[in-house]
């Protein structure tokens, strides 16, 4: 039969630290009380000098006594007189003070214990003032590094026990877990739509790969068949067009802007896009700002992510109300703006528009807006979205502008 091996609990840190502190401040008092007491007892009964009086004394005396047995004057043995008197007073106070120091002695240790249980007292005190500033803080911040790697939020601001210097690293602990948790988010929707990117690459190329034999086939039909199946011709034509929008758009997804970069007007450049993307029937209103700095950028691919956002905002209109383009400063940035007036978004789905395939349209692909956001990603900026439902959605595309201000147009 084995019996378990009873295993040692390992002291807490507070309890520790409470014996480190006690042990530092109790183990010199001990030292000291043991030396006093041992002092007290040993030095003063030598300090009084008993034995050398009684020495003296005795030798005096015999000295006294044969002075006063030679012939002498009445004065000379009036003087021998006064020494022996003298000497047996000096004797007497020494055997006095070796009494009291016998017995002061026990009292001096009495006391010095005493001041030695006082000093455990108030240094058990002190100890354990210390131990819980330090030991407090100090658990809970170790709790702290356990939620964060387990992505768990740290607790909010409140009155908190310590040193100053723990509050400060309580904020430190808060913007670090606030950094880490803002890193791990990012590397996960990097990771996220980089799967994105690789589907939507292969998907435009298997649906490239037969595009285009279709099409021929089609042109081949056209020319041979009956005029009963031009109608047919017609569906096929229009449905392989659709596919091959949807190929362009997987394959804008599925790479990073290319082309040469250049010194670009926003202003400029979202007028054109508003001339070719709107109808005419629609109202439109342009607006910029005069002396707005330049952005560097890739022309065709910004043209295509305004393009994009137009063609969101007229189909979310329903090909009437007005719409509203306007390009402003704000800071060291260019924001391009763009309005509609149509149905608007719900607030818990806001954040999703700009996710790989999301959509409401029947015949979206759910990329248009994913490919705005990645091309104003890739060209140092960043995408804004404001929407109240029955009252339109306002996209902003924010740029940061070159240190170059551009010059009047007109001078």
């Amino acid at each position: 039969m084995h019996l378990p091996v009873p295993t040692s609990v390992p002291l807490s840190f507070r309890a520790r630290l409470f014996l480190m502190l006690a042990l530092f401040a109790l183990v010199p008092s001990v030292v000291l009380t043991v030396a006093w007491g041992g002092a007290t007892s040993r030095v003063l009964p030598r300090m009084s000098g008993a034995a050398a009086w009684d020495s003296v004394a005795a030798s005096g005396t015999r000295a006294v006594r044969t002075a006063q047995r030679a012939p002498g004057s009445e004065e000379a043995r009036a003087a021998l007189t006064r020494h022996e008197q003298e000497l047996a007073s000096s004797v007497t106070q020494a055997r006095r003070f070796e009494y009291l120091a016998r017995q002061t002695g026990p009292a001096l240790l009495a006391v010095g214990l005493v001041l030695l249980a006082l000093l455990t007292y108030l240094a058990s005190r002190i100890a354990g003032h210390l131990s819980r500033q330090l030991s407090r803080p100090l658990n809970e911040l170790v709790g702290w590094t356990e939620r964060i790697a387990r992505r768990e939020p740290v607790p909010p601001e409140g009155a908190r026990r310590g040193a100053p210097e723990f509050a400060v690293l309580r904020h430190r602990m808060r913007e670090m877990a606030a950094e880490l948790e803002a890193g791990r988010d990012s590397a996960i929707a990097a990771e996220r739509l980089e799967a994105f990117r690789e589907s939507a690459r292969q998907v435009a190329h298997e649906l490239k790969n037969p595009l285009t034999p279709i099409r021929f086939a089609i042109a081949r039909l056209r020319r041979d068949a009956a005029p009963e199946l031009q109608e047919t011709l017609d569906v096929l034509s229009t449905e392989s067009e659709r596919i091959e929008a949807m190929a362009r758009s997987f394959s804008q997804f599925g790479r990073l802007p290319e082309g040469p970069m250049a010194a670009l007007d926003l202003g400029d450049l979202a007028r054109d896009a508003a001339r070719t993307s709107v109808p005419e029937a629609m109202q439109l209103e342009v607006e910029t700002e005069a002396h707005l700095p330049l952005v560097q950028g890739q022309h065709d691919a910004l043209h295509r992510a305004f393009a994009n956002v137009l063609i969101n905002a007229v189909e979310s209109c329903g090909g009437g109300n007005r719409l509203e383009v306007r390009v402003h400063r704000r800071a060291d940035e260019v924001v391009v703006a763009i309005r509609d007036h149509g149905c608007g978004i719900a607030a818990e789905r806001l954040p999703r528009i700009w996710d790989p395939y999301v959509t409401d349209k029947t015949a979206g692909t759910g990329l248009g807006l994913a490919i705005v956001k990645q091309t104003v990603t890739a060209h140092g900026g960043h995408v804004e979205a404001e929407s109240t439902p029955g009252a339109g959605t306002e996209i902003r595309m924010v740029f940061p502008a070159m240190h170059e201000h551009r010059e009047e147009r007109h001078q």
